[in-house]
């Protein structure tokens, strides 16, 4: 394989020895949503122990491409300058119908944006960039070739049986996060399951590297004279590597179809014979969640506690959201200044969340593979219709690109501020003085003064924003000035455009409570 997987060394735990102490949160699974949610607590204060069945990265280009909003989580913890100088950013997509370009549309950033709106990188470079950090975070307590073999929650915390080369210990901690990914044990040994929809469509990956001069641009096909009438899709990433996604039909057999002896022809009708096999996957679509995210003191948390199809960028770019909405939530609930109602918003909030990336990944599966008769009529006729009337192209599916939910929430609002910014959404960047906006933010909550002063409201830093034209499209609209009241996570929860102490502090006292 092109990248080196060189395993991380295996360190003996203290509780081989000796009974270890009552840990706050135990998280499992080192994956990129365990790692970002043990470095997001760690930037509160909040100390984790991070178990890790096996010992290396992971193997091929997985979650590859990142969205905008994963690229301002990156920033947070210290590791988004390393993800943009090794990964490939891109705006532009193209869609095909047969041999033909149907139509192409650019996410191009405008002069309110540090990042770009996708970059492509290899889940295995990010795990990396990840665990780096996280080894050397002192709140962090990483630990490779820990698997959990068991788990026991009670009314007041959990205990996790942990197996090692050396033997087994246990663990006792107040909470317990499971990210342990598609096939989470935690989640086996809780007799959960997931509810939702199996698709029967199946999909080939194929990582290649090869010499060339593709331009960063995102290339999908319907029915591709390459192909067979299949559907295609084409990434370039780092080093190289450049990801093909190749539509295969429901009755394809995996581990056939797995076999370079099938798997190189195939690729060489896409892009000719000059390229190396760096790694193969088959898997199928799967639109489905748990009930419930949280279960008492076990917290489900990305793939563990939602499947989504990787068309759209949906799966990876919504569990490191889990993280996020997460971290502070948790961390406020250990350190007394929030009660265990604000995780209970976590569990509704990243519900919502998961829902809303089903649903998008449900549509764009029947239009890749619509069943015959009228679903197929239908969707011919659109890609018929997209190539001569530009209002048809909205209808095209090909994955409905990842954005961060907009969660329902009852915080105060005033409609004459622009919808971007209106609560429940991320406070959208902008330029800040000789930095930016979301940069300047701090680890608590924080109130935005936007051409007015602030009340003073206690335990509730003020930020004056500068006004610049991204500021005023974003947050002032046709207003003269605003108040936003931004969660840690960077969430709006309320805004106005003339607000007493009185209103900011009921609006902040909701926020901790889980309420807003």
């Amino acid at each position: 394989m092109a990248h080196a997987y060189a395993p991380f060394p295996y360190v003996v735990p203290p509780g081989l020895n000796a009974p270890e102490p009552r840990h706050k949160v135990v998280i499992i699974g080192a994956g990129p949503v365990g790692l970002v949610l043990a470095l997001d607590l760690a930037r509160r204060g909040t100390p984790s122990v991070l178990l890790e069945a096996g010992d290396a990265v992971a193997t091929g280009s997985r979650a590859m491409g990142w969205s905008r909003r994963s690229l301002e989580i990156f920033d947070r913890l210290g590791i988004a300058d390393k993800v943009l100088e090794k990964g490939v950013p891109w705006s532009v997509g193209r869609v095909c119908h047969g041999d033909d370009e149907i139509f192409s549309f650019d996410l191009a950033e405008g002069p309110g944006d540090r990042m770009p709106p996708f970059l492509n990188l290899q889940q295995y470079h990010v795990e990396h960039f990840l665990s780096d950090r996280a080894l050397a975070d002192p709140l962090i307590d990483l630990r490779f070739r820990n698997r959990v073999t068991g788990i026991d929650p009670d009314a007041d915390g959990v205990q996790v049986t942990i197996r090692t080369p050396d033997g087994g210990y246990m663990l006792a901690a107040d909470y317990a996060i499971a990210c342990d990914g598609a096939r989470s044990t935690v989640r086996a040994m809780l007799d959960l399951d997931f509810e939702g929809e199996l698709f029967e469509e199946r999909f080939l990956i194929a990582d290649v590297e090869m010499e060339g001069d593709l331009p960063s641009e995102r290339w999908f096909w319907f029915e591709p004279g390459f192909h067979d009438g299949q559907s295609a899709l084409l990434h370039r990433q780092a080093d190289n590597i450049y990801r093909i996604d190749l539509q295969l039909g429901p009755h394809a057999d995996p581990k056939e179809e797995s076999r370079p002896e099938k798997v190189i022809p195939r690729i060489e009708q896409v892009i000719g014979p000059d390229f190396e096999l760096d790694w193969v996957s088959v898997y199928s679509f799967q639109c489905r969640r748990l009930g419930e995210f949280v279960h008492g003191r076990v917290i489900f948390a990305g793939d563990s506690a939602h499947l989504i199809p990787p068309f759209g960028a949906r799966g990876a770019n919504g569990g490191l959201q889990d993280a996020d909405n997460l971290g502070w939530k948790l961390a406020a609930v250990l350190d007394g200044r929030a009660p265990p109602s604000l995780i209970d918003s976590y569990n509704r909030e990243r519900v919502q969340a998961a829902d809303e990336n089903i649903r998008q990944s449900s549509r764009a599966t029947r239009f890749m593979g619509p069943a015959n008769g009228v679903e197929r009529l239908f969707r011919d006729q659109i890609l018929a219709l997209a190539r001569k009337a530009p209002f048809a192209r909205d209808w095209v599916n090909s994955g409905r690109l990842s954005t961060p939910c907009i969660y329902a929430t009852t915080g105060p609002d005033d409609p004459r501020l622009p919808a971007i910014s209106r609560p429940g959404a991320v406070a959208p960047d902008a330029p800040q003085g000789a930095g930016w906006l979301l940069a300047a933010l701090g680890r608590d909550a924080m109130l935005l003064a936007i051409n007015c002063d602030a009340p003073a409201v206690a335990d509730l830093p003020v930020l004056p924003v500068e006004v610049n034209p991204a500021v005023v499209a974003r947050y002032l609209g046709r207003a003269g000035r605003a108040l936003y009241l931004v969660r840690p996570d960077q969430v709006i929860a309320a805004r106005w455009v003339e607000a007493d102490a009185r209103q900011i502090a009921k609006a902040l006292a909701a926020l901790w409570e889980g309420r807003a």
